[in-house]
């Protein structure tokens, strides 16, 4: 049966949902960074720069690694970093991605020198979080490290609540971040040696994968 709607209906249907749900993301980042004291602005530029750096793996070092059959991942575990199979030589690449990773990275080292959160807040929390991700995320073989992608930020934003008092926000941020990059990536390495991928990239293969999500959800429900 033919379709009612012919392929430029079609393309602009597409268009208009793409160009709102670009809106409605946008909009939630901005009022993430607005109750960590960004502007709007500074949220922009920020967002611009983590889509740009989404783009691009940072190479730290390489480890021997097995071959692995690949399976199919459980919906469960889908979201924190891997999603398609590459071909696998022997050796795994440890990398991270400019715009998942490191730029979440850099902006917690931001929100720490600005914000007056003790040592104490700062470890208990990210502490917190580390544990709940290493003991949420398993290795999926042929793919990488996997985790329920919703964990991490609640626990953060519940971590910055009970722990962070008026300064909620930005413990969340920072402990939820730097709780799944401890967690669910370094504390990980010993297992990507058994899971044949030619690459693991802290951050994920896209900007809102993984640790950039965390801290923004986690900003945004605490």
């Amino acid at each position: 049966m033919r379709s009612p709607f012919s392929p430029f209906h079609l393309f602009v249907f597409i268009f208009l949902i793409t160009v709102i749900l670009a809106v409605i993301q946008i909009g939630v980042v901005t009022i993430a960074f607005d109750k960590l004291g960004i502007s709007p602005d500074g949220a922009l530029l920020l967002l611009f720069s983590s889509i740009v750096g989404s783009l691009i793996n940072l190479p730290l070092f390489q480890i021997s690694a097995e071959k692995r059959e690949y399976e199919p991942p459980s919906p469960l575990f889908r979201g924190l970093l891997r999603h398609v199979q590459r071909s696998f030589h022997g050796k795994t690449t440890i990398a991270i991605n400019v715009g998942g990773g490191l730029i979440p990275f850099v902006f917690c080292l931001y929100l720490i020198q600005y914000n007056t959160l003790t040592w104490v807040q700062l470890g208990l929390a990210t502490f917190i979080v580390t544990v709940v991700c290493y003991f949420a995320s398993r290795p999926v073989a042929g793919i990488g490290i996997g985790m329920p992608v919703f964990i991490a930020p609640i626990t953060a934003a519940i971590t910055g609540h009970l722990i962070g008092g008026e300064l909620s926000a930005p413990l969340a941020y920072i402990s939820g971040t730097l709780g799944v990059i401890i967690g669910a990536d370094m504390l990980r390495i010993r297992d990507i040696r058994k899971m044949g991928v030619p690459v693991a990239s802290i951050g994920g293969a896209g900007t809102f994968d993984g640790i950039f999500l965390t801290g923004i959800v986690a900003a945004l429900l605490a």
